[in-house]
């Protein structure tokens, strides 16, 4: 991950709404949760989320697709293993294993799927 994208994702995250929902969403695994679930779960209008999740989507951190009338989201795994590895990159003087740390570099980042 270039630091540029980094940058991008730090700025994303910046957020204390968008930092709680990239956690709930993270801890729901590839499932995901719904938007309307989200939404009860931190207290936040729906139309309010909708727009930090739209700029956690943006930056590659999360992923969305719709079901019926719901549209759920879940981590995108290439973004959260490209910043922790450009946060663990120079670690231990380039040996992140060293210091307990080993993540796999992600693939080159691939378009996120729209929704229909």
């Amino acid at each position: 991950m270039e630091i540029e994208n980094a940058a991008v994702s730090f700025q994303a995250l910046a957020n204390e709404t968008r930092l709680k929902a990239f956690r709930l969403i993270i801890s729901a695994g590839k499932d995901g949760l719904p938007a309307g679930e989200i939404a009860r779960l931190l207290e936040v209008p729906a139309s309010t989320l909708s727009s930090h999740l739209g700029v956690l989507e943006r930056s590659g951190l999360i992923q969305s697709w719709r079901v019926q009338r719901s549209i759920y989201y879940a981590v995108q795994e290439e973004g959260v293993r490209g910043i922790v590895s450009f946060l663990t990159r120079n670690c231990c003087r380039g040996e992140p294993e060293l210091c307990g740390f080993h993540v796999r570099e992600p693939a080159p980042r691939r378009k996120a799927r729209k929704s229909a």
